[in-house]
């Protein structure tokens, strides 16, 4: 049952510290915001691979959201080998205009939300997520939001 403030949290969602690797200064605020206002904590943020490499150190996030495109011309590829090579439990999920561009493999990644993505979406598929993360598995359909891989919905499917 949503909390009365209608922030897209169930009573059941525990919060995520979360990663946001992306380079445009107002879609990363925006997801940040939408993350806050769901009850979830923003543990980092990176624009380049460079950035995403020197947050390694710091607090290892439940979920990074990882763009394809960063700045100085690194890979959101490069970024998801980096965190899941500290990071291994961390699942990471692709956000993207160009989900063409992901390898087959997801180069280790969970998924992609496609961009431009709604608020409403976003949230659908961040509860998703927070969900299988916290208590395996969701309760929820796999929203339309969210094109999970096939060996991360197997995952689920199977617990």
């Amino acid at each position: 049952m949503p909390d009365p403030d209608h922030s897209g949290v169930t009573e059941m969602s525990a919060a995520l510290r979360i990663l946001i690797v992306e380079d445009e200064p107002l879609i990363a605020m925006d997801m940040e915001m939408m993350l806050q206002d769901a009850g979830h904590q923003v543990v980092g943020e990176a624009t380049t691979v460079f950035e995403v490499k020197r947050l390694l150190s710091g607090p290892q996030p439940d979920l990074a959201c990882v763009d394809m495109q960063l700045a100085d011309g690194s890979s959101g590829i490069d970024a998801c080998r980096a965190i899941l090579g500290q990071w291994p439990d961390t699942v990471v999920v692709f956000i993207t205009a160009n989900p063409s561009m992901i390898p087959e493999d997801f180069a280790g990644g969970h998924g992609v939300i496609p961009k431009p993505f709604s608020q409403g979406g976003f949230l659908a598929a961040i509860e998703y997520l927070c969900q299988g993360i916290t208590d395996p598995p969701p309760d929820m359909d796999v929203p339309s939001s969210l094109q999970a891989t096939p060996a991360f919905a197997r995952k689920w499917q199977d617990t």
